[in-house]
């Protein structure tokens, strides 16, 4: 992985010298299993004289062709980079070389259907794997046009950036060949290819200027009948209505394919007119609601991108940030505004910004413009703070700006830089000009700057509960003490029968350490004071103390899905700041999460419920207070109303904690189906995560696993069986997952996740320090020997952060302590880390108030 990287610094240098015109891509898939055959033609313009190199990761290079002149891949060729001297003013490459299938998500990704032994294909770029596919300058602004031919076999789907044209047939019944025209000038890493037997349902839909843009939804031929494409073809045209408004620019490329395909590292991939999505977003099972409205916000956040990102591209990966914030924000306002997610902002406050929150106190924060020197620098920044925190911060921007002059600058930096490459301060010359607002000092306080600042209320009152006198206190952890300006609300609540409902709000700009709000002296005491109502600003709250004897009696009470949220976060936030003790967070949750209207609320918090009771109780009190939780969850589910997303996600959270002869009784009850809860369904998935919960208690092993397979012998059964085998509670269960990820790589990427969730099930030490010595002697050798994407994913996997206690701390920081490099590894380790020290600090809270 090393030999692979790209620094900054080159690629400025390489842009300086060269400017692509077009790409020619061939591509044969029919020569096995391996490898595939790619030859490129590059035409660019450069420095006359200098010399560069292109990228491509091959396994053989046939020939290199540099203006008609032959060059020898031995020497030119390092299976990485290919040389190029003595450039011309115009020039013309041509390389010819087998590159490699990948089962890791990376470049060109081959995946055999284990229900009827088909071939599915497809490509994924971002950030550096367009060179797995062809030869390439590998970089966001170098940009080209792209025509790709591929040869495959003739009954196969096959889609790129271009609509698909009509295939020549070579030899019937065996292989075709499609040509496919040249896209519009973009960057590399937003081409695709994506090829298989593919299932394909078509519509279309009138662009903005009158054309008929053709819509595809794809999915693999064993799936296909899960396929719900015309759900997703009425998200798609809500989209395209939204955003080709917002930004007064219509559609800017032919077609809109969306395919659904295996074993796909994130959620989805914005090629420009060819979105890749996983295929876990193609329902086998129930769902939650959760779930399935994070699919209408991912369908939208790619929608985003074909104007934010693919039309306009950054010019170095240093503005991903505002690529995926902006997509981010964008999604979520359209599908509030535009589809019949309403409270898509509860949402957001539940889970984005408590992703943010989460990764801004890690010691691996970084301001939301990051120092990005590399492509292992890239690499590791797909995190919180590139996505949730600078769509918060976005957020936080249009209410200080005004919405319809924020969208009126987003508009002019579109139309103004339509298939080009900027930086961030294109973007804010827009805005400053449509909102008069000079954002200098804005940029440099909220994206150059690290860290979350913590808002509280100090409130005085009079005899008679009359406020006297009202300020908002700001405070920045040590190590990031930037005080920032937030624009913000403040929500008055009082009660109304049994519900708390908002009685007054004022918004305001809040600066500096202490803020005065003369608006609210001589008002009455209410019942809950909200700093942050609305969730405009990005902040971490407190609630005064009244206020927080109030929520906690009466959280269920709130009226607003909103607030509700921002209680819960607010809750959630003092107790991982070892200000609240878990137990008394694990009460809170317990008694009114069962009044929770929002399923994406829910699903959060009830994770927050696991992981407090499970890490951050003291550890004497942890059995008891797991086994309090899964009583309450199983009653809680008991009680739901039949059929309901809160009985559902109460049933699955109960399975997960599960761990008493009786909690296990229950368990196996409900999957042989002894025990019945009226309206809940033990269907294939549920069926896993109940087997997977006995298999963890001890009640189930490999025989069970097997039968189950035998059941589901598809895709995800494979990956719920080895869920389900690395969560057998036994020292050799975990040394047999740890040894099946270390000792080969040849499990798929799906697989290595699978393994890693179910190697994490259990918190019993004995489990997990065995392994504790040797996890820590092979992290090197995993990060050199192993892509990104599974490196990443074995040591995130394998780290036993169940453990939660000091010794795995002083082991962590020990190696720390002896490994100075390379960076983006030391990262994943600290962050690791940070979790353990949060774990420890949470557990002494805990045990103190007692």
């Amino acid at each position: 992985m090393p030999g692979e990287n790209l620094t900054r610094a080159e690629a400025r240098e390489r842009a300086s010298i060269v400017a692509t015109t077009s790409y020619d891509v061939a591509l044969d898939l029919t020569k096995g299993p391996e490898t595939f055959r790619s030859t490129t033609t590059i035409r660019f313009t450069a420095t006359p004289g200098a010399s560069t190199f292109v990228d491509a990761i091959t396994r053989t290079v046939h020939s290199v062709t540099l203006n008609g002149e032959t060059l020898d891949p031995a020497e030119v060729s390092d299976g990485v980079r290919i040389q190029l001297p003595s450039l011309a003013a115009e020039n013309e490459l041509v390389v010819d070389a087998d590159m490699i299938y990948t089962n890791t998500g990376e470049g060109l990704h081959r995946f055999v259907d284990p229900v009827d032994d088909e071939v599915y294909l497809y490509s994924q770029f971002e950030v550096p794997d367009s060179r797995r596919m062809f030869a390439v300058f590998e970089q966001p602004d170098l940009k080209a046009t792209f025509a790709f031919t591929v040869t495959a076999p003739d009954y196969w789907q096959v889609v790129s950036n271009s609509p698909t044209p009509e295939p020549v047939t070579a030899v019937e019944g065996e292989s075709a060949t499609w040509a496919f025209a040249p896209t519009p000038r973009i960057s590399s890493y937003i081409t695709a290819l994506v090829a298989g037997p593919y299932v394909v349902e078509r519509s279309s839909l009138t662009s903005a200027d009158g054309r008929e843009i053709p819509l595809g939804v794809f999915s693999r031929a064993s799936l296909s009948q899960y396929m719900d494409a015309d759900y997703i073809f009425e998200k798609t045209r809500e989209g395209f209505e939204f955003y080709e408004k917002q930004y007064d620019f219509p559609y800017p490329f032919e077609k809109y394919d969306q395919l659904f395909v295996p074993e796909f590292n994130a959620g989805a991939m914005e090629n420009a007119g060819a979105v890749t999505f996983t295929e876990t977003y193609v329902f086998r099972s129930k769902v939650t609601e959760a779930v399935r409205e994070r699919r209408v916000i991912t369908i939208l956040h790619e929608l985003a991108h074909m104007w934010f990102g693919d039309l306009v591209t950054m010019r170095w990966w240093n503005d991903l940030w505002l690529n995926e914030s902006f997509a981010e924000y964008m999604s979520t306002l359209a599908a509030a505004e535009a589809t019949e997610w309403k409270e898509a902002w509860t949402t957001f406050a539940a889970m984005e910004k408590s992703w943010a929150y989460r990764q801004d106190q890690l010691p691996s924060t970084h301001p939301i413009v990051a120092q990005i020197n590399d492509l292992e620098d890239v690499q590791v920044n797909f995190d919180g703070i590139t996505y949730a925190k600078g769509a918060s911060v976005l957020k936080q921007l249009v209410a200080w700006v005004g919405q319809e002059e924020f969208m009126k600058g987003v508009a002019a930096y579109v139309n103004k830089h339509q298939f080009a490459n900027t930086e961030l301060v294109d973007l804010l010359t827009e805005l400053e000009t449509t909102s008069g607002r000079d954002l200098t000092e804005w940029s440099q306080l909220w994206l150059e700057t690290a860290g979350v600042n913590t808002l509280r209320p100090a409130i005085e009152f009079d005899e008679n509960d009359v406020i006297t006198s009202f300020e908002v206190l700001q405070e920045a952890p040590l190590d990031y003490p930037t005080i920032r300006p937030h624009r913000l609300a403040i929500g008055f609540y009082d009660l109304e029968g049994d519900s708390l409902v908002r009685t007054y709000r004022v918004e305001l700009d809040v600066d500096g350490t202490s803020t005065s709000v003369p608006a609210l002296i001589g008002r009455a005491r209410p019942a809950l004071v909200l700093l942050n109502d609305d969730d405009l600003a990005y902040a971490k709250i407190r609630l005064d103390a009244y206020s927080l004897d109030v929520a906690i009696e009466r959280l269920a009470g709130i009226q607003s899905p909103l607030a509700r949220s921002l209680v819960w976060g607010s809750a959630w936030d003092a107790t991982r700041d070892a200000e609240t003790p878990a137990r008394d967070f694990v009460r809170l949750v317990l008694g009114n999460i069962a009044s929770e209207t929002e399923s994406t609320t829910i699903r959060t918090v009830l994770g927050q419920l696991v992981l407090a009771a499970t890490e951050y109780v003291a550890p004497e009190a942890r059995d008891e207070t797991v086994r309090t939780a899964a009583d309450a969850l199983w009653r809680l589910a008991l009680d739901a109303a039949p059929g309901s997303d809160a009985q559902f996600q109460f049933v699955k959270f109960f399975a997960a904690l599960a761990g008493t002869e009786e909690q296990l009784e229950n368990v196996s009850h409900l999957l042989n189906g002894t025990v019945v809860l009226e309206g809940l369904d033990i269907d294939t998935d549920l069926t896993w995560e109940l087997l997977i919960s006995l298999v963890a208690g001890g009640k189930a092993g490999e025989a069970e696993i097997d039968a189950t397979l035998a059941a589901d012998s598809t895709a995800s059964g494979q990956q719920s069986a080895a869920h389900a085998r690395a969560a057998i509670a036994t020292p050799e269960g975990k040394a047999a997952a740890f040894a099946s990820l270390v000792e080969s790589d040849a499990a798929p990427n799906a697989i290595v996740r699978a393994t890693g969730l179910g190697f994490q099930r259990g918190t019993d030490p004995a489990l997990f320090e065995p392994l504790v010595e040797r996890y820590f002697a092979l992290l090197q050798s995993l990060w050199e020997t192993r892509s990104y994407a599974i490196a990443a994913s074995v040591i995130n996997g394998l780290y036993p952060g169940a453990l939660a206690n000091q010794a795995l701390r002083d082991a962590t920081a020990a190696w720390l302590d002896a490994n100075p490099e390379p960076p983006a590894l030391r990262r994943i380790v600290i962050e690791n880390l940070a979790g353990v020290d949060r774990a420890l600090a949470a557990q002494k809270k805990d045990a103190g108030s007692r």
